[in-house]
């Protein structure tokens, strides 16, 4: 019998797939792939199967987008309005870092001041809140001006005669501001009340500095200039430690009044001062001492705590009475969004760091906010500018870029009113000169009327491991500033002209401005910080109030007849930003956070890294004069933030070489 040939008619019929058959000479086995065709199939299969994974992640982004974003056409369900504030409070929340969400670096969450405030404020005349419930478990605090302000709206709800029910294992200093003005506080049995005060300790770097061989070089103007001390002393100064303890006793004597309006029958000086006291006598237990000394209400756990919400509230599923029923903060902030009747008002907010360049939310980038401010001089539907500053101040070149954009808003007949939060220091009080009239609260920290440069040189370091250098000169100031070989006395006579020169400008800009004598203004400079109170009594701020107040004076300014709104001239985050937020934020992972006082102590840890991670860069990266104030940065949330776009002036050279 033949073997049938491989061109033969399929045995299987017509439509069958065809059996190849072996040709003479073909040595390949049956059924064998050769070894490219099997790396050609990986290759596809792997291209493939990329091409699914990214596919089914950009539906699962798109659709976290469309779902998790709040939609203000969406109805608001009645029940507690849920303040959970899993972070800190601020002027202006930083945009997402996106190598750290996706990377899984931890993202502290930010909230935004004046949407709490709103919302509260429309939740006290709303029927559909019954409650409101302030979750401050994982608070992590903000600057005592917006706490204040959030204290004041919560009185607001509880004047329309709507409980306000506040929650945490471990009340905090900042924590416990907010809730002395709800009308019940619990804590949970395992934790209580522990107020510790402005205060506390910094590093200092000179003896390490000394023992590595690092110079820092230090050009400054001002007695009490003390943002540079941590690279020139193992100490702070006499003269910082007055400064610090003038502002930070009328900070805490603020603190004190707020408390104790909000709580007048509890007994808070004693438990104050005598807390390890006041525990011992209740056993050990910090939470029945807090109980005892009326700073708290209730104890209980969260459950117990959500069982009460539904009393009041109604149970979101009647198997699980401590579920209530809870209407979100971002929902409710999305369907409730400010009025914009009458005239607009042009509001700039300038957050965090002044810095050169462009720069993202919640850091104050000087090409930014100067754009911000010429768009809303080039509006004609805008009346007037209120330039909301809550800043300790940067670069003196980005600062005078801001004050520049608003010097030409000026020119337009626009009236300019400062509105300060927390802290408007150093630089935030130079963008501040131009104003027709600047408004503080009395708990606001201002001045630092003084400028500074540092410049780090490593030659010393180097010797030590037998490094040197040599080369030619042409100038005194060729090769300068040399970081590896020494920075050389005429460069450092030039830089120390440059402060100087800049510092006599800004006490002149002071002097203008505030109608004073130089003379008058000298005394009061010198970089000293002031707190809001002392501020007003030598003429450096106007008037004590809000932005509400600040709008008002504005709008009074530009003669404004009738209603007029606030209109913000701001970069909000990206929607990628919102979408890395939602899409990194793990709810278990918070659920499983540490909470009580080893908890806060791990928190606090993190943000003493990032203190420390603030003073290094400020040595390596200075990168141009800068009108800062550090001590200031101790009253503002500690937050990672974006840089800019670059440093630039006289110190730019090193920055980039150090970069």
């Amino acid at each position: 019998m033949t073997d049938t040939p491989a061109s033969a008619p399929n045995p299987a019929g017509p439509w069958a797939i065809p059996v190849r058959r072996p040709l003479p000479g073909d040595d390949t086995p049956r059924g064998t792939i050769s070894f490219p065709r099997r790396v050609w199939r990986l290759l596809v299969a792997i291209k493939d199967g990329l091409a699914l994974v990214f596919l089914l992640l950009f539906f699962a982004a798109l659709f976290g987008l469309l779902a998790g974003r709040p939609n203000a056409s969406l109805p608001v369900s009645k029940g507690a309005l849920l303040l959970q504030l899993d972070g800190i409070v601020t002027e202006q929340p930083a945009e997402i870092d996106p190598f750290a969400a996706l990377s899984g670096g931890a993202q502290l969450r930010e909230y935004r001041v004046r949407d709490i405030v709103q919302a509260l404020e429309t939740a006290a005349d709303d029927k559909r809140v019954t409650s409101v419930v302030l979750d401050l478990d994982r608070f992590l605090g903000g600057g005592q001006v917006s706490l204040a302000e959030i204290g004041a709206a919560i009185d607001k709800v509880r004047a329309k005669k709507k409980p306000v029910l506040a929650f945490a294992t471990a009340y905090t200093t900042d924590s416990y501001q907010v809730a002395a003005h709800a009308s019940e506080i619990w804590a949970d049995d395992m934790g209580g009340v522990a107020i510790a005060g402005p205060g506390g300790s910094r590093l200092y770097y000179k003896g390490l500095m000394d023992r590595l061989g690092i110079t820092a070089h230090i050009y400054r103007v001002g007695t009490f200039k003390s943002a540079v001390e941590p690279y020139l002393r193992g100490d702070q100064s006499p003269e910082a430690k007055q400064a610090d303890l003038a502002y930070a006793g009328v900070l805490w004597d603020k603190w004190l009044a707020d408390v104790k309006a909000a709580r007048p029958k509890a007994k808070l000086d004693a438990f104050i001062a005598d807390t390890p006291g006041a525990v011992w006598a209740a056993s050990g237990d910090l939470g029945q001492a807090s109980l005892s000394a009326g700073l708290v209400d209730k104890l209980g756990g969260r459950m117990a705590f959500g069982a009460r919400v539904a009393e009041i509230s109604g149970a979101a599923d009647d198997s699980r009475p401590w579920d209530y029923n809870a209407i979100p903060l971002d929902n409710w902030v999305a369907a409730n969004p400010p009025a914009q009747k009458g005239r607009a008002i042009a509001v700039i907010p300038v957050a965090g760091e002044i810095v050169d360049g462009e720069a993202s939310t919640g850091t104050a980038g000087g090409e930014t906010i100067a754009g911000h401010i010429l768009d809303a001089a080039s509006d004609g539907g805008v009346k007037a500018i209120v330039l909301r500053v809550d800043s300790p101040g940067g670069s003196v070149l980005a600062s005078e870029q801001i004050r520049q954009a608003l010097l030409a808003a000026k020119a337009k007949k626009l009236p300019i009113v400062v509105s300060m939060a927390n802290v408007a220091a150093s630089g935030g009080y130079w963008i501040s000169t131009p104003a027709d009239r600047i408004f503080a609260e009395p708990d606001t920290i201002t001045g630092s009327i003084g400028v500074f440069g540092i410049l780090p040189s490593f030659d010393q370091a180097l010797a030590k491991i037998g490094v040197t250098t040599d080369g030619i000169a042409t100038t005194p100031l060729s090769g300068q500033p040399d970081i590896l070989g020494g920075v050389n006395e005429p460069f450092n006579q030039l830089a120390q002209a440059s402060v100087e020169q800049i510092y006599a400008r800004f006490t002149g800009l002071v002097a203008k401005s505030r109608k004073q004598p130089l003379d008058k203004v000298l005394p009061i400079a010198e970089g000293r910080v002031w707190a809001g109170g002392t501020a007003r009594q030598i003429g450096l701020v106007d008037q004590f109030g809000g932005l509400p107040d600040a709008l008002a004076a504005a709008a009074k300014l530009a003669k404004v007849d009738g209603a007029f709104h606030a209109k913000y001239f701001e970069d909000e985050p990206s929607e990628w930003s919102k979408l890395l937020a939602s899409l990194t934020r793990d709810d278990s992972a918070d659920a499983a956070a540490p909470r009580g006082w080893f908890g806060i102590a791990a928190m606090n840890r993190q943000l003493a890294e990032r203190r420390l991670v603030q003073d290094l860069s400020m040595l390596s990266a200075s990168g141009s004069v800068q009108a800062a104030c550090l001590d200031c940065r101790a009253y503002l949330p500690v937050v990672p933030r974006p840089g800019a776009t670059g440093p630039k002036g006289v110190f730019a050279a090193l920055a980039l070489l150090l970069r």
